[in-house]
């Protein structure tokens, strides 16, 4: 087993929910059925008396379940633990914190490498299609389980700030706040364009097989995952960050070498994110994923987005990054100026950070979020909870 890392939660363990095992399946936002859905989580803290003190958190793209602590199975430290923990500002030992791998993943929720039980087989792209409003909504399935009638916040970066979004809409009554951070409405033409960039590298490698990679033996489409994964991690910098972490420094030499090896350090780090990237994420789930983002769009079938926003009854609080140009601060007011039109001004909080990391500073930048959500957080228990709205 991998040496623990130290963290103030300790060891943590997943935790498991099946639903729609029966004859009633789950369906989804194409129509299509999908069951048994089994849901992979954690938890952190105590569900309170007056079951007030409840927050989700939503991962990104290549998160998963392991927000905080130290991962019993492999020893990893949470992706979050700058944000979560005792004392922190999602303090566990105030608040009951619950966060869950995404449907269509692959670290234990139901997704394309999961057995279909009509064939006893991996789904691969007998997958159906899924959509973020699907993985919300199997969020409110596992919440209903737990008990979690009500939630102080819920909480994401980039595409979790998409669910967060998406909870304020299709379950208004049920959050009193979402903090939705470095995330935008919908993903712009440039935002498309990079996810069907990672998309084609997968399919392009022959070992992809047309998702059919499964089989035991059979190679896994490991070079274009690493690919889609350096083109992504590429999107989630910036220049100034890569300028002053890499410049054009060499790698272990003092000059070219007139070949096709790794020279400079920059390509070296990149290397390295896919290789350490193929070993924790699944092709198909990649696929899956960022077609849901894809597609993901808050209007709905709303002529604007202040209408879309004109339905919801949660404070907000978005938080965006100086440097971040996948989900630009642009997007984040867009969103507080859509909230304004809709008559809910009096409800939104923004916070716009300076910040060299580009779109990674919602998993870096803890001294800057900290204080402001911690602040919001009074605001909800004392706007939303004590004077029981």
């Amino acid at each position: 087993m991998p040496r623990l890392e130290s963290s103030p939660l300790g060891v943590t363990d997943i935790l498991f929910y099946t639903f729609a095992g029966g004859p009633e399946k789950f369906t989804l936002m194409s129509g299509q059925k999908l069951g048994p859905i089994t849901v992979a989580y954690e938890t952190y803290g105590t569900l309170s008396p007056r079951h007030d003190n409840a927050i989700l958190i939503c991962h990104a793209l290549t998160g998963d379940a392991h927000a905080a602590g130290i991962s019993r199975e492999d020893g990893r430290i949470g992706w979050w633990e700058v944000l979560v923990g005792p004392g922190m500002p999602l303090d566990t030992d105030r608040y009951y914190i619950i966060c869950a791998n995404v449907l269509g993943g692959c670290k234990g929720t139901t997704g394309p490498s999961s057995i279909n039980p009509a064939t006893g087989q991996p789904y691969a792209l007998d997958f159906p299609l899924i959509t973020i409003e699907d993985m919300v909504r199997v969020q409110k399935e596992l919440l209903d389980y737990l008990g979690v009638e009500r939630l102080l916040t819920v909480i994401g970066g980039s595409m979790g700030g998409m669910q967060a979004l998406c909870w304020t809409v299709l379950y208004p009554g049920m959050v009193a706040s979402a903090i939705p951070i470095a995330t935008s409405p919908s993903l712009s033409a440039q935002g498309i364009a990079w996810d069907e960039i990672g998309r084609r590298a997968i399919m392009a490698d022959t070992n992809w097989d047309n998702g059919n990679y499964y089989a035991p033996g059979h190679p896994r489409p490991e070079s274009g995952l690493a690919v889609a994964r350096m083109v992504g991690h590429l999107t989630y910098l910036s220049e100034e960050s890569m300028a002053n972490k890499f410049g054009r420094r060499l790698r272990n030499r003092d000059k070219y070498s007139y070949s096709f090896d790794v020279d400079f350090e920059v390509e070296s780090y990149l290397k390295h994110q896919g290789d350490i990237f193929i070993k924790r994420f699944d092709a198909n789930s990649y696929l899956y994923i960022t077609r849901a983002m894809d597609y993901f769009d808050l209007r709905g079938e709303n002529a604007t987005l202040a209408q879309a926003f004109a339905g919801t009854q949660s404070l907000f609080l978005f938080i965006s990054f100086s440097s971040d140009w996948l989900y630009p601060p642009a997007q984040s007011q867009l969103m507080v100026e859509a909230l304004q039109e809709a008559g809910r001004g009096e409800a939104v909080e923004y916070f716009a950070a300076r910040s060299p990391y580009g779109h990674d500073a919602f998993l870096l930048e803890a001294q800057q979020q900290g204080p402001v959500i911690t602040r919001f957080l009074e605001r909800v228990r004392r706007e939303k909870f004590k004077k029981g709205a």
